[in-house]
C-alpha cells in the first residue's frame, strides 16, 4: 500500500500507470464518485504495490516503519539484506512491503446505528465486535433498542456483537437523571441488570458494552461500584464489559462529560476501554480537526499512565464536519461521510490542504450565496497516522464511531498495518 497525493495536471490513467496498478483498482479503493475529477492535494490510496525508498539522513528503521504505516516487524522481513537494523545509512535502498501479512492482531470495535446490509457484510470482516447502538435505558431500569441492524450477519463474519448500553432519552441525547437513577436505586439496578441478563439470555452477544455519559460528578463513585457489580455478574456468566470514556487530559479534568469517568477504575475492572477521541472539532463549535493527532496522543499520554494500554480502544472517527465560516455561536456544521468530503472538493474545484500538528486533511470553499466554508475530514493518511500511535503506545487496538457508511480506504489502511482479532 502507498498513498499519493494528488498534484496539478494528475488524472487517474497517469496515477495508475506511474504505479503499474489498473485504474479500477485506484477507483475502488478510494470510491472515486467522479474519476475524472480529482483535487490538487487528495490523498489517493495505491493498492498492492511494493515500493522502494532511500534512506535519509537522520532515519532509522523504526522512524522509516511509522512515516509509512508499516510494522517494525514487517518492514525488517522485507529487508533481508539490512543485517543490521540498527545501522542503516544516507543513501540505502529500503523496500516497504505490499503484500506482506503484518504480524500483530489488534481489536476492533465499530458502532452502528442504521446500515445497509451491503455495508455491513463489507464492514464485518474487519470488525472484532461490533456495538448496535444501543439499548436506552429509562428511569427505571427498562431497556429499548434503537438501531435497525441485521445482526445476523454478523456471524458469517465471525464478528462478536455487544450489547451497547445506554442513558439516552426518548426524544435523544443523554440523561444525567437516567445514569443517576441506574446507578444509585437499588431497585433500578436490580431491574436493569436483570433485563440486561434477559436479553443476553436470547443469543447472538458476546458481552456488553456500556456507555453512560453526562454522568454527574457525585455519581463517580456510584458509577464505579456499578461497573464491579456488573462485570462481576457477567463474567460468571461468561461475556466480557466494554465501557466508554470520554477523552480525558487529567484525573482532575472538570466537566459533566469528564469528571465521573474513572479512568484508572474503569481500567482496574472492565475488559476493554474505548476512549472516545474524537469530536475536539464537533457539530456546535468552531471549524478544526475533528481527532486531532496532538490532542489524542495527550488523552492517550494520560490514559496509559492510569490503566493498562493493552484493555485501550481508541476511538477513530468515520466523518468530517462542514462549517459555514465565519463560525457563529449556535450554528450547526452539517456531518458529512469521508467520501462525500472528497467529492464535494472536486465538485467545488477546491484544493485540498493538510495540517501536520492535527495530521488531517481539510480545504476550504464558497458556496452559491458566496459563503465560505471550511472542511475537515479523514483520509488514507490521517488514519495512517492514528493507526501508527496503536503500535506506539501499546494499545489494544481501534473503536469507530461510526460504521454506518462505508470507507473502504480506512479498512485497507488498517489491513496494511494489522490483523484483526476474531474471538468467534
Amino acid at each position: 500500500m502507498e498513498i499519493y497525493v494528488v498534484k496539478n495536471g494528475d488524472t487517474v490513467y497517469q496515477i495508475a500507470r506511474r504505479y503499474s496498478v489498473p485504474v479500477d483498482d485506484i477507483v475502488f479503493a478510494n470510491q472515486l464518485q467522479n474519476p475524472d475529477v480529482l483535487s490538487v492535494g487528495q490523498a489517493l490510496l495505491i493498492p498492492n504495490r511494493e515500493t522502494r525508498r532511500t534512506v535519509n539522513r537522520g532515519d532509522t528503521l523504526y522512524s522509516i516503519a511509522r512515516r509509512y504505516g508499516v510494522s517494525l516487524a514487517r518492514l525488517t522481513a522485507a529487508n533481508p539484506q539490512i543485517t543490521d537494523p540498527n545501522r542503516i545509512y544516507p543513501g540505502q535502498t529500503v523496500i516497504l512491503p505490499a503484500d506482506g501479512q503484518p504480524t500483530r492482531e489488534i481489536i476492533v470495535n465499530g458502532y452502528v446505528t442504521d446500515a445497509e446490509d451491503s455495508t455491513l457484510n463489507a464492514t464485518l470482516p474487519y470488525l472484532t465486535f461490533l456495538s448496535p447502538f444501543s439499548y436506552r435505558s429509562d428511569r427505571l431500569g427498562n431497556l429499548t433498542p434503537t438501531f435497525h441492524l441485521n445482526l445476523a450477519l454478523s456471524g458469517g463474519h465471525r464478528t462478536a456483537n455487544l450489547l451497547t448500553l445506554t442513558n439516552l432519552k426518548e426524544e435523544g441525547g443523554f440523561s444525567s437523571q437516567i445514569a443517576h437513577a441506574i446507578l444509585t436505586d437499588q431497585t433500578v439496578q436490580d431491574n436493569f441488570l436483570s433485563n440486561v441478563e434477559a436479553l443476553l439470555g436470547q443469543g447472538g452477544w458476546y458481552g456488553v458494552n456500556v456507555d453512560f455519559e453526562y454522568v454527574y460528578q457525585f455519581d463517580r463513585e456510584s458509577y464505579n461500584q456499578f461497573l464491579r457489580r456488573l462485570t462481576g455478574r457477567m463474567h460468571h456468566l461468561g461475556y466480557i464489559v466494554v465501557t466508554a470514556l470520554a477523552p480525558k487530559l487529567s484525573e482532575g479534568q472538570q466537566g459533566l462529560l469528564y469528571a465521573a469517568h474513572d479512568y484508572a477504575a474503569h481500567g482496574r475492572t472492565v475488559d476493554y476501554v474505548v476512549l472516545m477521541t474524537y469530536e475536539w472539532g464537533y457539530t456546535y463549535g468552531p471549524a478544526m480537526a475533528v481527532a486531532p493527532l496532538n490532542m489524542v496522543r495527550r488523552v492517550l499520554d494520560y490514559a496509559v499512565q492510569v490503566m493498562p494500554a493493552e484493555r485501550i480502544l481508541m476511538g477513530v472517527p468515520n466523518y468530517g464536519y462542514d462549517w459555514t465560516l465565519p463560525f457563529v455561536q449556535g450554528s450547526a456544521a452539517r456531518s458529512l461521510t469521508n467520501v462525500e468530503a472528497v467529492t464535494l472538493a472536486g465538485q467545488m474545484k477546491a484544493g485540498i490542504q493538510y495540517d501536520q500538528a492535527a495530521q488531517s486533511p481539510f480545504f476550504r470553499y464558497r458556496d452559491g450565496e458566496g459563503r465560505q466554508h471550511e472542511v475537515w475530514f479523514e483520509d488514507a493518511r490521517s488514519l495512517r497516522a492514528k493507526y501508527a500511535l496503536v503500535e506506539e503506545y501499546g494499545l489494544a487496538g481501534v473503536s469507530f464511531w461510526n460504521l454506518n457508511h462505508l470507507f473502504r480506504t480506512n479498512f485497507l489502511v488498517l489491513e496494511s498495518m494489522f490483523q484483526v482479532e476474531k474471538v468467534l
